[in-house]
């Protein structure tokens, strides 16, 4: 069955991934670009070229639209705009995202903007980063410039990408920039100020964007799977994935879902942090909840419970499909987190990513032959088309777009739809890049 009328179709892509130019025309450093220079990524590898799409822009846009995506999510580099993250606006940069806008709509493309997808400015980490007080101000001064430069144009907007990876891996396991390990305290008071942030921008892109603006933000999605259809099943593992504890409460959905869209902290958080909790004004809890257009998920795979004595977590089993990326193939946990989201939350849902790393490569017929990622997404999107019926879901974002850098682990992991030979920045449409465009064109009616 076709996914409703309406049904947007895209891709994404993230700044600091895709870009390079990393010093180019005004632009400051971000702490991806310091912390690449010692020593945290594999094979010390950066993102000072990337795959050069500051340069390659229009020969991008039109591989997408070759592709037929209907929308590109894309971020903003904060430093790009504001190279001190806050004060002079570096106008050759805006002028980049501006010039995007502009060819994604030429070709027929929707622009989603997501503000925050991690490359935070080095200048403002300086000066305490997401630990400063007056972090939330500086994050509202920022969304100012773009929303002034791009909202006649954006009409979809999203505040934080994966909060859980900004709070939680890079700043309580030190495992992505800035590669920082912090207290408890200073976790929740970080958390606070991003929640803050998150609410200054909904309020001011709500109250000035030039058109109807359609905000969310974007989370990742981790779901448990119930052990069976019974009620009790169900209901357990929709318990156990809005279950949130101090000790993790950073990587968790509700910590940040919670505030967002019921106004609160999650309830057993509240009986385990107790006065840890930083406390919110009345005034503050309207802006950190201000009613959002739709629920922005990444979704990859399914929560684990852990192992009961076979040597694998609920996930895994021995010989499971896996990707490359060591991620196990998990389909059914587009149809339960949908189903859960809308359940909790209320709100249609929109997948602002899915897709698979794997080990890619040119043939020698010079295609690129990923039947695996064209299996992969055909499972997840017959997933979420069965949630479809179910429960309101209103797009589809594959990540991603193309081949890129991929955070810590460098250029290892290859993620796209269309593939990038690093070396000659060379782009090449994938089997898979084909196989979504004939999805796009039949709304997944033959999936």
């Amino acid at each position: 069955m076709a996914f409703k009328d309406g049904f947007i179709w895209g891709a994404a892509a993230a700044s600091y991934q895709i870009e390079g130019a990393w010093n180019e025309d005004g632009k400051g450093p971000s702490i991806w670009d310091v912390a690449a220079k010692y020593g945290h990524i594999k094979h010390n590898e950066t993102g000072e070229v990337a795959v050069d799409h500051y340069h390659r822009m229009k020969e991008d846009v039109a591989l997408m639209k070759e592709i037929g995506l209907q929308a590109y999510r894309f971020s903003i580099s904060w430093p790009r705009v504001l190279p001190e993250g806050t004060g002079k606006v570096n106008e050759k940069g805006l002028k980049f995202y501006s010039d995007l806008v502009d060819e994604l709509i030429a070709g027929g493309i929707e622009p989603l903007v997501t503000l925050f997808h991690w490359d935070y400015p080095y200048a403002l980490d300086c000066r305490g980063g997401w630990k400063n007080k007056d972090s939330s101000d500086w994050f509202l001064e920022y969304t100012k410039v773009v929303v002034d430069a791009l909202s006649d144009r954006v009409k979809y907007w999203m505040t934080f990408n994966e909060p859980q990876c900004t709070l939680g891996v890079g700043l309580q396991l030190g495992a992505f920039a800035p590669f920082q390990k912090n207290s408890p305290p200073e976790l929740l008071r970080m958390g606070a100020n991003m929640l803050l942030s998150h609410g200054k921008a909904v309020k001011y892109i709500r109250d000035n964007a030039k058109q109807k603006a359609f905000i969310s933000m974007a989370p990742y999605s981790s779901t448990f799977r119930p052990e069976n259809d019974s009620e009790e099943a169900v209901n357990k593992a929709y318990e156990d994935t809005f279950a949130c504890k101090l000790e993790n409460f950073a990587l968790s959905m509700s910590y940040w879902s919670d505030p967002v869209y019921l106004g609160k902290y999650p309830d057993n958080l509240v009986k385990e942090a107790g006065d840890l909790l930083p406390r919110f004004t009345d005034e503050e809890w309207k802006l950190i909840s201000a009613p959002l257009d739709f629920y922005g998920t990444n979704i990859y795979y399914h929560a684990g419970y852990p192992d009961n004595g076979s040597g694998y977590d609920s996930n895994w089993s021995q010989g499971c499909p896996h990707t490359a990326i060591n991620w196990p193939v998990t389909p059914t946990t587009m149809y339960w987190s949908a189903k859960f989201l809308y359940r909790r939350y209320g709100l249609p849902v929109m997948i602002t990513e899915n897709g698979l790393s794997e080990h890619d490569w040119v043939c020698l017929d010079g295609k690129v032959h990923d039947s695996y990622r064209i299996d992969f997404t055909h499972r997840y999107l017959k997933e979420l088309s069965k949630a479809a019926d179910e429960v309101p879901v209103i797009g589809y974002m594959h990540w991603s777009v193309m081949d890129n850098y991929e955070w810590a682990q460098g250029y290892d992991e290859r993620f796209g739809l269309i593939y990038v030979d690093y070396r000659t920045q060379k782009r090449t449409i994938k089997d898979s890049g084909y196989w979504y465009k004939s999805v796009i064109e039949n709304n997944g009616k033959d999936l």
